[in-house]
């Protein structure tokens, strides 16, 4: 029934034509919606309440078969990233449906699928900015001065992907590679799901209001630190440089030079 020429009834067949216009604007904005997250990060699935990373730390190498094979055990570490959920609920009076108020509410819909695709881009960023206090695998923050690394002859040492300084941060990173310095981790993706039902659903009876509402169980955690640096010092050619040395720099454990390549500076937008 086109909006506004008469009342709409408020059936089941009604509501459900009504959800999939809502649904049609949620998804087409986030589809349109530009994000930036999976710049830097890597996507893991998840089948549970959280995930155990425990390849973090080890890196693939080649070594003359001499012997039998090395096997390295992908249990390099016990990190875990422990699923959140996440919620966006709006309230629509079952009145506004029946007086063909309906369509003030679109943009609404349109709204929430731009927070729910930039929401990713929230929490990973986010990683980034609390990466000199919050621990990654090894134990110490994600940036840091104090990577406990195993050298060449077997001793460990301690590596520093961390500039110093207490000024405004920027990053530098190495994201062309399949392993990246983030992780985003996702249970149950991003949906638009309702609640409309005055039949079955209390809350639809006793309050005469429908509920709308976007849920998501997903979480981002730090991965490889190997492919970071994050800095605190005044952004100039020289920082900069001092930087890209450092990473190129970076080995894995038995002093493999990593080939690290930083790719993508990432600066907050004071610092632009």
């Amino acid at each position: 029934m086109p909006e506004g020429t008469n009342d709409m009834l408020v059936t089941g067949q009604n509501l459900d034509s009504l959800f999939k216009g809502f649904s049609a604007k949620f998804r087409d904005s986030y589809g349109k919606t530009p994000s930036h997250w999976d710049q830097i990060a890597m996507v893991m699935p998840s089948g549970g309440r959280d995930e155990t990373y425990g390849f973090l730390g080890l890196f693939p190498s080649l070594r003359e078969w001499v012997g039998p094979r090395v096997i390295k055990r992908l249990t390099g570490s016990t990190f875990t990233i422990v699923n959140r959920k996440f919620e966006s609920t709006v309230e629509i009076a079952r009145d506004a449906i029946s007086d063909d108020r309906y369509g003030i509410f679109s943009p609404m819909f349109t709204e929430m699928g731009l927070v729910a695709k930039t929401h990713p881009d929230e929490l990973i960023f986010g990683l980034l900015a609390s990466g000199f206090v919050a621990n990654g695998y090894d134990g110490v923050p994600f940036f840091a001065a104090n990577h406990p690394t195993v050298n060449a002859a077997g001793v460990t040492v301690n590596v520093s992907n961390f500039g110093g300084g207490a000024g405004t941060p920027w990053y530098l990173l190495d994201t062309g590679r399949a392993v990246r310095p983030l992780i985003w981790q996702t249970r149950d993706p991003y949906e638009l799901v309702s609640l409309t039902d005055p039949n079955r659903d209390y809350h639809v009876f006793a309050n005469d209001t429908f509920l709308y509402g976007v849920r998501a169980r997903v979480n981002a955690g730090s991965g490889f630190w190997q492919m970071a640096y994050g800095s605190r010092q005044p952004l100039t050619p020289a920082n900069y440089a001092l930087a890209r040395a450092a990473m190129q720099a970076f080995t894995a454990d038995g002093g493999r030079p990593l080939g690290t390549k930083p790719t993508l500076l990432v600066v907050p937008p004071s610092t632009v």
